[in-house]
């Protein structure tokens, strides 16, 4: 097993004041992440910084599907919807504890944005542009199939329905092991670590930036060859900081999701099915919950901490009455929520963001600031390497060579495990091991689809460590968990451990909410947090929970 080591921040910041890098990105969502894997594996000089938490902003908060976008076929969107569909497998063989392909039903009505006919047609061409393998094709119900499949389904208009595969992820833990293997190929990366100022030299060329250490305070002076900004909804702030902006700028969107519980919402088929103002909407069981979204509006509030409003909360439940009347869910029903920003880039003559094409885009300007935007979860591999192609052509000017991509075929960390194929036996061994260490089988399962093949050292930790646990009064596993979290995945706040690191304030409220007064006095200590960092950092987790249950009026 891989020791990621190179997250610990004081030698970190001081590698990167000695080192003159190759490629510094800025950024750190999946899209930064996977800059930072394709540059790393280059044999370039890389790293990453990000202002909050890796992943706390679009990617800890999407739909958490790896997929071809079937509705962008009815936008002509045929380039996005072939190298998406494809990169789909790709995403899914290098990481396949994080990805799991998902069978996905969509129901046809009078008067929906899909028929049957069109419909069949649609999923004919998908499967060709993605690539799709022949146990994976579509195939079509008549209603009686699609009822079979998911009695909870409106009967009253049902024609019957079309039955494709997606893929479904974890967005959060999907970054993170993209990061740890680009840390693992020498790349730097670092959280709380905001970049606030650009160096330029003599010909006003940027050259580095100044990057104020979040945690500590302490400000350093990091040197580049390359900047890139992958920072998401905050590209066009770092265009502006670099007096960069002219030209085409971002569009935000927020998506909202709403959790139920599996006996409230028990839904046994995914399912992409119509709001009825027309809009295509998922509702997706996963373990013991069901999650339904996302809503798509123009949005102009906060972007560190979008949340849920009464209107979201509301437009869902009503899509949700809409294809599952006999549910009767109303708003204490709702066990979680949470709220995603989309950086879209915006087009002439589009105002609303559900006409604004998810394509990727990449901005040089004169100083020479590389700026990507656009592009959706599913295409990020890609998008990194359009990216460092780009980085490598200014090398190649300046005769400097560098190789092609070697991501598509490298798995991630964490997907060491021979495959997909190889994953099935993997699952097996761990699950019996488990049960050898008294273990729950369901919790081992969720520790083998969180951690994939670096799950062996949190089985160590929890057999090292009981008596430590004890003595903190935290449950051996959630210790054992914890600590791998904070050793070799850049936990500093109980946020990054409960929200990012598990998902569990999304999908186990509960047992944050058991869990959160034990594990906050403990990182305390470990981490030498002051009484105010302490009382800061714990105010912001209840803040969550508290935001992810009780929507506001409205944005502000």
């Amino acid at each position: 097993m891989t020791n990621f080591s190179s997250f610990e921040r004081k030698s970190s910041f001081k590698r990167l004041e000695e080192d003159m890098l190759d490629v510094l990105v800025i950024g750190g969502g999946i899209t930064g992440a996977g800059i930072s894997l394709d540059a790393a594996t280059r044999g370039m000089r890389t790293a990453v910084l990000e202002m909050q938490d890796f992943a706390a902003g679009t990617s800890s908060r999407s739909t958490k599907l790896v997929h071809g976008g079937l509705r962008y076929l009815k936008q002509f969107e045929v380039k996005v919807v072939s190298e998406t569909g494809s990169e789909r497998e790709v995403v899914y063989e290098n990481g396949p504890h994080v990805t799991t392909p998902e069978w996905m039903m969509l129901p046809f009505y009078k008067g929906g944005t899909f028929g049957p006919l069109m419909t069949n047609i649609g999923l004919r061409i998908y499967d060709y542009l993605a690539g799709v393998k022949k146990s994976e094709r579509r195939t079509m119900f008549k209603a009686g199939e699609a009822l079979e499949r998911e009695p909870l389904l409106r009967r009253d208009g049902l024609s019957g329905a079309g039955y494709y595969v997606e893929y479904k992820t974890d967005d959060a833990r999907l970054t993170i092991e993209v990061l740890k293997k680009a840390v693992q190929k020498g790349a730097v990366a670092l959280n709380y670590a905001k970049v606030t100022e650009f160096i330029y030299d003599e010909s006003n060329k940027l050259c580095g930036v100044k990057v104020q250490d979040e945690i500590s305070g302490r400000v350093h002076k990091v040197y580049a060859k390359k900047i890139v900004n992958a920072a998401g909804p905050w590209v066009d702030d770092l265009r502006e900081m670099d007096g960069s902006t002219n030209g085409k700028h971002l569009l935000l969107s927020k998506g909202v999701h709403l959790v139920f519980p599996k006996e409230i919402f028990p839904l046994q088929q995914a399912v992409y099915f119509n709001a009825p103002d027309g809009r295509m909407i998922f509702a997706i069981p996963r373990e013991n919950k069901t999650y339904v979204g996302t809503t798509d509006t123009a949005y102009d509030g906060s972007k560190q901490h979008p949340v849920m409003t009464e209107k979201d909360r509301d437009y869902l439940l009503d899509a949700i009455q809409y294809i599952f009347p006999s549910l009767g869910l109303q708003a204490d029903h709702v066990e979680s929520s949470w709220a995603g920003i989309r950086p879209l880039i915006a087009e002439e003559g589009k105002d609303s963001p559900g006409e604004i094409s998810r394509k990727d885009e990449i901005f040089v300007s004169e100083s020479g600031l590389i700026s990507i935007a656009g592009g959706k979860l599913t295409g990020y591999r890609k998008m990194a390497e359009e990216v460092i192609d780009n980085v490598s052509e200014h090398f190649k000017e300046e005769g400097i060579l560098y190789s092609g991509s070697e991501t598509k075929n490298l798995p991630i960390a964490g997907g060491e495990v021979g495959g997909s194929k190889g994953f099935t036996d993997f699952k097996r061994r761990k699950l019996e091991l488990g049960r050898a260490l008294g273990m729950e089988e369901s919790k081992v399962m969720k520790l083998v689809k969180n951690y994939g093949a670096n799950v062996d050292l949190i089985f160590d930790l929890f057999l090292e460590r009981q008596e430590e646990a004890k003595r903190a009064g935290i449950d051996p596993l959630v210790f054992a968990e914890l600590l791998y979290c904070i050793e070799h995945e850049a936990v500093y706040k109980p946020a990054d451990f409960f929200v990012r690191r598990t998902g569990a304030l999304f999908f186990e409220i509960n047992w944050v909410k058991a869990h959160k007064d034990a594990v906050i006095p403990y990182m305390a200590k470990v981490l030498h947090w002051s009484e105010i960092q302490q009382e800061e950092y714990s105010r912001e987790l209840d803040q969550l929970l508290h935001d992810a249950v009780n929507p506001i009026k409205e944005d502000i």
